[in-house]
């Protein structure tokens, strides 16, 4: 049975890929530090013999006894309510935390999967964005701590690559949804829906003109699952091409809740991008890759699963463990 070791397990991607490799077969050791990530996303595997958790900050030496084939690293905060709030830890996962990985990974003759983003892209000046452009990101601006995380986080793994001849694989994520994401991370998909399940006016920033492009979390899994066993070293997009303003966007979330609700406007945040699309033509050529959930049906699913949560889940403010600040 091969064994991977996917950092930030309890989150929301990460638990997804911890039920994806249950299901494929492999022994899966979730790590994370669960100052974003909820131990309630993995619990449903705590039973199964080829399923552990450690409860650890990647950012700090990590050993795991026994043989490792895969390293998936995905522990980092993800929305600017997270990063904003942790900016420290937000660099260090992505710079002690990757290094560690990498390290590990060497020991271990192990292939390296980083979690990448979009947001290396910055405020893009080149839409659709492909893997060839190099971003407009401001590294002194709030958003920078997570960006240059990410941005580093791919230039030690490409050392790593071309330097100790690790087996390496990036993969760029673009805004995703699905089941697990918490309503009050501050992203637009879950702040919309929270906001019209409480009955409160769905808040847009700016003037809704900006664009996103979403990708249901199933149909990112298996990007990521056939990146991984793929023999393309360099960074690939994965995300769904289909764009969407998000003025639009929060019309669709009244129509799909039908509720009564109106959009308010708010001023646009320090670097906020405007436009957010992926060119997926290396995931289709490389990858047989492209998304097939339709939004309308996504929604519906992430829609129900939000209001099975109990109440209080509602009206819980983003929470974090308190870490020392250093």
């Amino acid at each position: 049975m091969k064994r991977v070791l996917i950092t930030g397990g309890a989150g929301f991607l990460g638990s997804h890929l911890c039920d994806r490799f249950i299901r494929e077969g492999y022994h899966v050791i979730a790590m994370d530090n669960l100052i974003t990530g909820d131990i309630r996303n993995i619990e449903h595997l705590f039973h199964l013999p080829n399923f552990e958790f450690y409860h650890h900050d990647v950012s700090k030496f990590i050993h795991v006894p026994g043989e490792l084939d895969y390293i998936l690293h995905f522990a980092s905060p993800a929305s600017p309510i997270d990063y904003l709030k942790i900016p420290i830890q937000t660099l260090k996962v992505g710079s002690l935390g990757i290094h560690n990985c990498l390290g590990l990974a060497r020991v271990k003759g192990a292939r390296v999967l980083i979690a990448s983003t979009s947001e290396v892209y910055g405020d893009p000046t080149v839409h659709p964005q492909n893997e060839d452009y190099w971003g407009n990101v401001n590294p002194v601006g709030p958003r920078g701590v997570y960006d240059e995380a990410k941005r580093f986080q791919e230039a030690m793994t490409m050392a790593y690559h071309t330097y100790h001849g690790l087996e390496t694989r990036i993969v760029r994520i673009f805004n995703t949804y699905g089941p697990r994401m918490r309503l009050n991370d501050g992203r637009v998909l879950p702040a919309f829906i929270g906001q019209a399940l409480r009955g409160e006016d769905l808040t847009v920033f700016g003037d809704g003109s900006q664009t996103r492009s979403f990708c249901y979390v199933d149909d990112l899994v298996e990007g990521i699952y056939r990146l991984l066993l793929s023999d393309h070293p360099y960074p690939v997009n994965i995300g769904n091409p289909s764009e969407i303003t998000i003025k639009e966007f929060g019309e669709e979330i009244i129509k799909l809740t039908g509720t009564s609700q109106k959009l308010v406007f708010k001023p646009l945040p320090q670097d906020d991008p405007k436009q957010r699309q992926p060119d997926i033509t290396k995931a289709k050529a490389i990858l047989g890759w492209e998304p097939q959930v339709a939004r309308a049906e996504g929604l519906r699913i992430t829609y129900d699963y939000f209001k099975s949560l109990p109440e209080e889940e509602l009206y819980r403010a983003a929470y974090h463990r308190e870490f020392v600040k250093k």
